[in-house]
């Protein structure tokens, strides 16, 4: 297993990293930090070391376990967190509402002015136990905010050395194209699975283009494509799948349709179907790395076995053609 270099950075990367947004606990249910921890030191004993986090994951618990399982361990880890959502400021775009794990209700905005930035930094440096972070991203795009302020926030805490790599996440390609008026961009975060696949339009030609890395989220679409999901599934109260479209009943039997006629192909593999998906997103064209959500040492485990299934050319082509047919 190679690592892959994150765009101009001189960051460099596995072809799967962990993501953190699970053990956050707020979105999914709760989370377990013993667990959790002992999930983060598996991955990096067996080379997942690069992290993705958020202060929105867990509204800082997610940024506060990861601190505190690499304590020690920093030079081993690459962190990449994000800034742009505040529940504490109204100054910019209104995103969604929400309660917590404590059942407060929360209201989330998106705001990605200079000094939002600059201070949300200074908080990640301090819940993560470190003084530089590897790979910064702006979580969502802020419309009330130009983006010349924002890259100039960016640009900023390069500059000092407290981030080693710029990145945007959820931005289209002409919102990319705007912010490299401004400055360096080495990498965008863009949800991206057999499903859900719109950046092969405008996204991934352009990062080839201006050599930046792609690193998708959601490779496994919360957890449908691991083919665990049965029909039989419910979530509780604060596990935002319940209303997410492709866990509805319709939607879900479809995918599952496909997934067992997906299986032989992983099973030929003596791979998992989670393992197989996790494979078919690392291997697409432009792809830096694939985020796989993980709450245990297991998961963790199994997430990583993906390096090593070797997809012929007409494999992918076949899942990819069986995905297209359910969303065309």
């Amino acid at each position: 297993m190679t690592n892959r270099a994150v765009g101009k950075s001189g960051v460099h990367i596995p072809p799967l990293m962990y993501g953190a947004w699970a053990i956050g606990g707020w979105w999914w249910g709760g989370t377990d930090d013993n667990k959790a921890i002992q999930s983060i030191h598996r991955a990096v004993e067996i080379g997942m070391n690069c992290f993705d986090t958020a202060p929105q994951y867990g509204f800082g618990h997610s940024e506060e376990i990861l601190g505190k399982a690499i304590k020690g361990k920093r030079n081993d880890v690459v962190i990449a967190t994000k800034c742009g959502l505040r529940h504490d400021r109204t100054d910019g775009e209104k995103f969604f509402e929400t309660r917590d794990m404590n059942n407060r209700k929360r209201t989330v905005y998106r705001v990605s002015k200079k000094d939002s930035i600059i201070k949300e930094c200074e908080h990640s440096l301090q819940r993560l136990q470190t003084d530089y972070i590897d790979i910064y991203q702006v979580h969502w795009p802020d419309s009330t905010t130009p983006f010349s302020e924002t890259m100039e926030a960016l640009v900023s805490l390069y500059d000092q050395g407290k981030i080693r790599a710029i990145g945007v996440s959820n931005f289209s390609g002409t919102m990319v194209e705007e912010c490299l008026r401004y400055g360096p961009i080495h990498s965008i975060q863009p949800r991206y699975n057999p499903l859900v696949r719109d950046i092969e339009d405008e996204l991934v030609p352009l990062c080839k283009e201006q050599n930046i890395g792609i690193l998708a989220y959601s490779p496994l679409e919360h957890g449908l494509l691991t083919g665990k999901v049965t029909m039989e599934r419910t979530f509780p109260e604060g596990d935002e799948r319940k209303n997410h479209r492709w866990f509805q009943f319709p939607q879900r039997k479809i995918v599952l349709e496909v997934l067992h006629r997906l299986t032989p192909i992983a099973e030929e593999h003596n791979a998992t179907l989670a393992q197989l998906h996790l494979a078919w997103c690392m291997n697409r064209p432009g792809i830096t790395a694939a985020i796989a959500g993980a709450r245990n040492a297991h998961q963790v485990e199994e997430n990583w076995g993906a390096v090593n299934v070797q997809l012929t050319d007409e494999q992918i082509d076949i899942i990819t053609n069986e995905f297209e047919n359910i969303t065309t």
